[in-house]
């Protein structure tokens, strides 16, 4: 005999149960001829509930603190954008001084030019990648970075500064995240890339 033919389904073991329990009932109606007959439940309230066809993801704690990092990292750089300066704010409190060069480009070119960022910059992230079992445990996040909803202003004036016409919307950019002795996760490298779009 196979699994299938000796295990016993639930939902069938159910309905046999509540229709046993139904004919049990009508037969101890008290003898009143005007006594309404039980009915059988229906088999959909019988069944068992649904159970996910998917085991739990057994690192899901870990992902949750790779994606909070890399989230708290970017409130703190939208921050530093809209004022084209990283005082004042907690960058690296998330990521490393290599992780933040391309930020720190960014941000003096906007003070060299007079620009502060506005809007808001769309993120997807996902870790991609998760290695716990290295020496230092290690994860990968791809995000799709939108830029539908940024926009660059000069100061004072409030002048919007298209984006470049080569510039895309909506590309994909790949952090590298490191779990440091102290249980704190950090973002140690950032590179977006252009050439590919999300």
């Amino acid at each position: 005999m196979t699994d299938r033919q000796t295990r016993r389904r639930p939902g069938v073991m159910a309905l046999c149960a509540g229709v046993g329990l139904a004919l049990a009932l009508a037969g101890c109606g008290g003898g009143s001829d005007d006594a309404k007959p039980q009915t059988a439940p229906s088999a959909a309230s019988t069944a068992p509930p649904a159970v996910s066809a998917s085991p739990p993801d057994p690192d899901a704690a870990d992902k949750t603190a790779v994606l909070a990092s890399y989230t708290a990292m970017w409130v703190e750089q939208m921050k530093a954008y809209r004022k084209a300066s990283p005082d004042g704010t907690k960058l690296d409190d998330y990521a490393t001084l290599d992780a933040l060069s391309a930020f720190e480009r960014d941000l003096a070119h906007m003070k060299k030019s007079g620009t502060i960022g506005t809007g808001q910059l769309g993120h997807e992230p996902e870790v991609a990648e998760l290695d716990m079992e290295a020496k230092i445990p290690t994860a990968t996040v791809e995000d799709c970075i939108d830029l539908s909803k940024w926009k660059a202003e000069r100061t004072p004036s409030g002048e919007v500064v298209p984006l470049p016409t080569a510039q895309p919307l909506r590309y994909v950019a790949t952090a590298t995240v490191e779990r440091w002795d102290n249980e704190r996760w950090m973002v140690t490298a950032y590179k977006p890339d252009g050439s590919r779009s999300c």
